[in-house]
């Protein structure tokens, strides 16, 4: 087919009508290019964003079982959600202060250890003897998983404030900041070498070995005021601590107290002596107990 009358203007028309359409095809082909990429791009976000639904999913409804099972009156299906969520808080990071929360405060719960005292334990003896491997489970878990190395979780804050802890040894952990606020400490309660960023011990009992040899507290010393000892004491001779305000029976039992920190009876209380500080020669640590 022709077009025009064979004339050279026709022909230039022509290879000017074939140049402009090979410029609008190569458009459409790009602009189809385009939108079948932005295509896949959504649906790559749209699959990730099911797959992120789907887990989250998952991890509370694992989660929910969980915590469902450490309220069973059974202690053998407690110990299994105790290790549900320790599953749970190794997979999923962003998951954990959730997790060592939710364990946190289930020691929290009120506990009274059973009698060490021989004889037929009695029933209710029985169940508390069954709660207290429980309680000591937790414990250990969570020991376990704040020590320094391979599998520790890291920058995890701890609320234990009024807690009952029988024979915790917390020893070579990490910790970002740790509440024991009023908690009863039965038994040796020992932080030997674990490094706090802030600890709080305001009101606490320790009735038995408290042992803080080589522990540091980064930010700030620990707190003790309104604590109370009842047993051995040692704090070494690294340690530094805010001792003001404590209190300790002054029966015969060794006691290492922080660098300047000294002992002052008590008149209104027998047995009791009240922990002050008082300079060292050559020793400039403050009454806080602050770091030099």
């Amino acid at each position: 087919m022709m077009i025009g009358n064979g004339n050279p203007r026709d022909s230039v028309r022509l290879d000017a009508i074939r140049t402009a359409s090979s410029i609008v095809l190569g458009a459409g082909g790009g602009a189809a290019l385009l939108l079948a990429a932005r295509r896949q791009r959504v649906s790559e976000l749209d699959l990730v964003q099911k797959d992120h639904d789907a887990t989250e999913r998952r991890v509370t409804e694992l989660y929910g079982k969980a915590a469902d099972q450490l309220g069973n009156d059974k202690a053998p299906v407690r110990l299994a959600g105790l290790y549900a969520l320790e599953r749970l808080a190794v997979a999923n990071t962003a998951h954990r202060q959730t997790i060592v929360n939710l364990l946190c405060a289930y020691l929290r719960m009120p506990f009274d250890p059973p009698s060490e005292a021989g004889g037929r334990p009695r029933l209710r003896d029985e169940n508390r003897a069954q709660e207290l491997e429980v309680r000591q489970a937790a414990q250990s878990l969570l020991v376990n998983h704040l020590r320094t190395g391979e599998g520790q979780w890291a920058d995890v804050e701890l609320n234990l404030a009024g807690a009952t802890l029988v024979k915790l040894t917390l020893t070579h952990a990490s910790v970002r900041a740790a509440s024991f606020a009023g908690a009863r400490f039965v038994g040796p309660a020992t932080f030997r070498g674990s490094t706090f960023g802030t600890a709080d011990f305001r009101g606490a009992r320790f009735t038995g070995l408290a042992d803080f040899r080589r522990a540091s507290f980064v930010r700030e010393p620990a707190v003790f005021r309104g604590a109370e000892f009842l047993g051995e004491v040692d704090f070494g001779v690294q340690t530094t601590a805010s001792l003001t305000g404590a209190h300790t029976q002054t029966r015969d039992a060794r006691r290492k107290w922080p660098s300047g920190w000294l002992e002052q009876n008590i008149p209104a209380r027998k047995g009791w002596a009240a922990l002050s500080y008082q300079n060292v020669p050559g020793d400039d640590i403050p009454e806080t107990g602050s770091d030099r």
